[in-house]
């Protein structure tokens, strides 16, 4: 192993001691003994490696399931029966198998036609699955909203992936698809990275918290009618994925990445520095969580005031008044801002978007600069007009996705600290679902992210201007400059249902 590499993610707090616990046998794993020399190395430090690349990020998942001694606990708000959801669901079904305590705690607004698969999985004595805010009537779903609306509006949305308690990976994906390039239809341009060090006993003990609170109910308290899928039946989904051409076309891409070795060899290299946990308390999913509780609260004293720029990117970015007051005053004291979101077409939920929209004009005259993902970017509209006259033709086209969404979660504040997570800057998660985040201290990182920023963002963004007091759209590419007057690529229809729903007072279930 090199100086400076792991299989897993970083540790530490940044205003707290490394926090005494009682040793158990997974310290004592090969997970611990790889890593123990790199934390002795970086005391009160977590050791951070950014997933980019949505194949590598699987693959990272993958592997370290494999090396799974002791337990898994998974928490996540989506994870889908599909291609990539099932891989995952036999690789948990392997490891169990090996003696491997598997703990999987699900969001349930996603678990529709699911129960079958989960019942089946949980029916390994190695697999326990409980279900956040469950839906009580599992079928017909839709009638739990007409009584408990209040309740069920409010979700889970964090994501925390633990190996035995000392590698964690967490951010902004899911498990399906769409997060992990392995559709033809549509990318989530995303962000997540894998950690080590005193920060994974932090999430294993905010996990251990949501498993035991009120909100987590066992699956098998809970009524359904579908009967499960044996272990074999969910073994032999996982062979039919495999031996599916485009799965395993890309099986076949993850297995040739070099980052994969890399994973197996524990040759990755992290960036190491200060890093803080925020994070809402289980309870905010009853609607009882004190404001300390609250991971908005936490991110503001975490970050703190910024003193030059802020570049911040999220997909659903709904700042309400009181959020265009802050911005407006902080870019009246000189503070650069540039924000990077979802374009109408690009964006997975409009409805979003109309609470982002109506605020454009005031921040782009307070000086900030707005920038929105291009669903496709020029080169990738070649190469879909390419592989639309190559399937014309029969012939086979490139695996993977032609659009993209922006679904990232992060921000960088004066090249010295960044903050990624699940959490989107929007009412929804401020106030209804429960996020999970860290803020690094780190000008290594925070150079990092506004480099790629600055370098990528102007060919894969429209970038939004006032023209006569108008919005245009201007997309760029190489040094031509096309303008557009209306939201580009989006239907007349979508413009228009945009258009009505920033009138609405709705921001709060955004």
């Amino acid at each position: 192993m090199t100086k400076n590499s792991v299989p897993v993610l970083p540790s530490s707090s940044a205003n707290s001691q490394r926090r005494q616990r009682p040793m158990s046998k997974t310290d004592t794993g090969r997970i611990a003994e790889s890593i123990g020399p790199l934390l002795a190395e970086h005391p009160d430090e977590t050791g951070v490696l950014p997933l980019t690349d949505s194949q590598e990020a699987f693959a990272a998942r993958i592997q370290l399931a494999e090396q799974a001694e002791f337990t898994l606990d998974l928490q996540y708000y989506i994870w889908r029966n599909d291609r990539t959801g099932a891989l995952m669901f036999e690789a948990i079904h392997k490891a169990a198998d090996r003696g491997v305590k598997v703990r999987l705690l699900l969001d349930d607004i996603n678990t529709a036609g699911m129960d079958s698969v989960l019942t089946g999985l949980q029916s390994h004595a190695n697999i326990e699955i409980r279900l956040f805010n469950p839906l009580r009537i599992r079928w017909p779903r839709f009638i739990n909203y007409l009584y408990d609306f209040p309740r069920i509006n409010r979700r889970m949305h964090n994501k925390a992936f633990i190996v035995d308690g000392q590698l964690l990976i967490s951010g902004g994906r899911n498990i399906s698809d769409e997060y992990f390039g392995a559709t033809d239809d549509l990318l989530f341009a995303d962000l997540d990275a894998l950690m080590i060090g005193d920060v994974v006993t932090r999430v294993a003990d905010l996990f251990q918290q949501f498993w035991d609170c009120d909100s987590a109910v066992p699956l098998g308290e809970l009524m359904t009618l579908v009967r499960p899928q044996s272990l074999a039946k969910l073994s032999e989904r996982a062979s039919v994925v495999e031996s599916d051409p485009g799965a395993r076309d890309y099986v076949e891409a993850i297995e040739k990445l070099s980052f994969f070795k890399k994973v197996r060899e524990h040759e990755l290299d992290f960036v190491w520095a200060e890093t803080e946990m925020v994070c809402d308390a289980p309870s905010k999913g009853l609607g009882k969580a004190k404001p300390h509780q609250l991971i908005g609260h936490q991110l503001q004293k975490a970050v703190g005031e910024p003193a030059s720029h802020i570049n911040l990117v999220s997909p659903y970015f709904v700042p309400t008044r009181v959020g265009v007051d802050q911005l407006v005053k902080y870019a009246e004291q000189g503070i650069e801002i540039a924000i990077l979101t979802n374009s109408l077409a690009a964006t997975d939920v409009a409805v979003v978007h109309a609470g982002y929209a109506k605020w454009r004009k005031r921040l782009l005259r307070a000086g900030i600069q707005l920038f929105e993902l291009q669903r496709l970017s020029p080169l990738a509209r070649r190469q879909e007009r390419k592989q639309r006259r190559q399937r014309m033709k029969g012939k086979k086209g490139r695996f993977g996705s032609s659009a993209s969404s922006l679904h990232a979660k992060t921000f960088e504040i004066d090249h010295e600290r960044v903050f990624f997570g699940s959490f989107n800057f929007d009412p929804r998660s401020a106030q209804l679902n429960t996020e999970l985040g860290f803020v690094i201290h780190s000008c290594k990182l925070a150079r990092m992210i506004a480099k790629e920023f600055s370098k990528t963002v102007p060919h894969y963004a429209y970038k939004i201007a006032l023209v006569d007091n108008k919005i245009v759209w201007e997309e760029r590419l190489g040094r031509e400059v096309t303008r557009y007057h209306q939201e580009p690529s989006a239907s007349l229809w979508r413009r228009a249902a945009t258009r009505v729903l920033e009138r609405l007072p709705i921001d709060w279930l955004l």
